[in-house]
């Protein structure tokens, strides 16, 4: 368990706006920061930040929360290790007991894995280090490659020793189960053919040097393991398999360590392979991934579009397969993104680059030397058409084709104005041609459109749905005063229920001065209302009990002892008004008054229309039990009446005429 300490100064200390910063890049907006949805595929931002509030909203998935929660989601976390991962950042000291063997087992298959994976990379670590044949086989190898200690230990490098079990065997003795050993790919059990029962487990990456796969946050998702024999059967590369918590089309190598000095930059430089961005880190290239041998994904170039728009492909200089390789652009292209690509001279690679120049001439050569996407591609595919008009055709064709890929028109016309430049072709012909591939799309998505709108015509044809949920409405806007006004001090005009002289029910205003969560709690109190909604209403109790005992209420304080669904919903409450701030109102002559001036307004006609809604309410279920009983129909009638008059009190003082 973390202690209560620990936790409080993790809330403290942590700043929302610089742990999402981490994952996703965000750009101000008023007293706001927003950005690109981390949880969905968007291309407007609809991602909001608050800073002063300390919570976030998205509001393309729904989710919400503080800063624990946005770890929680993001990074799949369980609460304990977003506090952990946040103590760490903010070089926190976490007090704690030691977990008993009870709790280890209680943990969830996908902790399981990621522990089993942490440990892993954490022995291959200290085999590479402390054995000897560690030291003699994988540390030579790195150093071979010109990697420095400090680099090896940053990028938690390693080595699996060429023998058949001696991971496995030294894992399954720490008491990690061969159940995760298996799951996670490090681990191989073969059944004996001749006796089934039986079976032996083997390294499955027994005599390789190990590339731990980071995720976004610094978790061991998975290995690269490169063989150092010269075994041909043996593939050079192996990766670990598919898994719950590694899947290969998502990640990108390198994230982790790259993710600040991406969004820093503003461009990030993709490469192919392990080694070319250790060494282009280490050269001071800080902004690099890789996608690990794997063909470049949308979920891949999804996880840059957080950091930034700007992608530059680093390609050998005798790259096999160019060509090729030339298809991830389109993908890139379809996200909005804008993409450069950089080739080396003949023989180099971004390692070998890297490794044989100093860092002034490395960024002065990927200055230089970075092509926009449609230069490149023009220059490669007219010297493979040469003269040839059909290879031609088909080059102007391959062009046109990535260019329909880009969702903006006006970039659109001026890569064709571009492309008509660099092959000598009219812009008629293209945007010609450009239309004929927009049909095309347009007709492979008719069927689409054709069973939205049928859809949408059921849906017309349906009865009206149904109306907004008042109550709901209102209790959740009484939450949302108390979250953000609950311990302001305010002058109230308190309406007190009254018969005068000819006994008629009247409201008359008394004075009171009171902070405004102890009017909305005698209020509610007074009427007996107690809110419907399940959630608000324990969010409701734990805000009063709260107010009252703390005078210096703070949200995020009171977030950090909640239970992480009900954070979700005090986001929602908070940041819903976020997404319509008008900013810089002065400059529009428009002064409105503030809204401190007004709370007491605010509080007395919620706690009004609620009174007003719920009167409502019980005549109709009056009246109902009129028509099905006539024993008390003469009081319930009187009930009646008496609901009816005080509606029209309350209506009256609201300003309100009813019908």
């Amino acid at each position: 368990m973390i202690s209560k300490t620990t936790i409080d100064k993790v809330y403290e200390t942590a700043r929302l706006e610089e742990v999402i910063g981490d994952f996703v890049q965000l750009k101000k907006s008023g007293s706001n920061f927003k950005g690109l949805s981390p949880f969905s595929d968007e291309r407007s931002p609809s991602f909001m930040v608050s800073p002063v509030k300390q919570i976030w909203k998205d509001f393309s998935s729904g989710k919400g929360g503080n800063v624990v929660a946005f770890l929680m989601e993001h990074e799949h976390f369980t609460y304990p290790e977003a506090i952990k991962y946040l103590a760490k950042k903010y070089n926190i000291e976490v007090e704690e007991t030691e977990q008993s063997n009870e709790q280890k087992e209680q943990a969830d298959e996908r902790e399981s894995m990621y522990l089993v994976s942490g440990y892993a990379q954490k022995y291959f670590s200290e085999v590479l280090w402390e054995r000897e044949l560690g030291k003699a086989i994988g540390l030579s190898y790195f150093k071979e490659r010109g990697f420095t200690d400090d680099t090896i230990k940053k990028f938690e490098l390693g080595y699996c020793l060429d023998q058949w079990d001696s991971f496995s065997k030294t894992a399954l003795n720490k008491g990690y189960q061969l159940e995760y050993l298996e799951k996670t790919g490090l681990s191989i059990v073969k059944s004996d053919a001749k006796d089934p029962t039986n079976s032996r487990t083997f390294d499955r990456f027994k005599g390789r040097v190990m590339f731990p796969i980071h995720s976004m946050s610094g978790r061991v998702l998975g290995f690269g393991g490169r063989i150092l024999s010269n075994d041909k059967k043996a593939a050079k590369y192996l990766n670990s398999p598919e898994s719950d918590i590694y899947h290969k089309s998502k990640v990108l190598y390198g994230i982790y360590y790259a993710k600040q000095a991406i969004a820093k930059e503003d461009n990030c430089y993709l490469v192919e392979g392990y080694t070319d961005v250790i060494q282009l880190y280490q050269r001071g290239i800080h902004n690099v991934v890789a996608s690990s041998g794997t063909a470049l994904t949308p979920d891949q170039i999804r996880l840059i579009n957080r950091l930034t728009k700007n992608i530059t492909v680093l390609f050998d200089g005798d790259a096999a397969g160019l060509r090729a390789s030339l298809r991830g652009i389109d993908l890139i292209l379809e996200q909005g993104m804008n993409v450069k690509i950089c080739t080396f001279p003949q023989g180099e690679d971004p390692d070998s680059f890297a490794k044989n120049n100093s860092l002034e001439a490395v960024k002065e050569y990927l200055a230089e030397n970075s092509k926009d996407f449609i230069q490149f591609k023009a220059s490669l595919l007219v010297k493979e058409a040469a003269n040839d008009p059909i290879k031609r055709a088909d080059t102007v064709r391959d062009i046109m084709n990535s260019i329909s890929k880009i969702p903006d028109k006006i970039q659109k016309e001026v890569y064709i104005q571009e492309c008509a430049k660099i092959m000598n072709i009219s812009e008629a012909v293209l945007f010609n041609t450009l239309a004929q591939l927009g049909k095309k799309e347009t007709s492979e998505s008719a069927k689409n459109v054709q069973a939205q709108q049928e859809a949408f015509q059921v849906v017309k044809n349906e009865p009206a749905q149904q109306k907004v949920d008042v109550q709901y409405e209102l209790e959740r806007k009484i939450i949302e005063v108390l979250l953000l006004y609950g311990g302001m001090r305010q002058e109230f005009e308190d309406l007190v229920l009254k018969e005068n002289e000819s006994g008629d029910l009247v409201l008359e205003p008394e004075s009171l001065d009171a902070r405004v969560y102890e009017k909305i709690f005698l209020d509610l109190q007074d009427d007996e209302i107690e809110l419907a909604n399940e959630q608000f209403r324990n969010i409701y109790y734990k805000l009063i009990e709260e107010l009252n005992k703390d005078e210096n209420f703070s949200v995020n304080k009171f977030l950090a002892d909640l239970d992480q669904q009900l954070v979700s919903e005090i986001s929602s409450i908070l940041m819903e008004e976020e997404k319509y701030v008008l900013h810089d109102w002065e400059r529009k002559d428009i002064f409105p008054k503030e809204k401190e001036k007004g709370i007491a307004q605010l509080v007395s006609e919620t706690i009004l229309t609620l009174r007003c809604f719920l009167i409502k309410k019980r005549i109709s279920s009056l009246q109902t039990n009129t028509q099905d009983s006539f024993d008390s129909h003469n009081e319930v009638l009187e009930e009646i009446m008496n609901y009816i008059q005080l509606n029209m009190l309350l209506n009256k003082k609201l300003n309100r005429v009813i019908s």
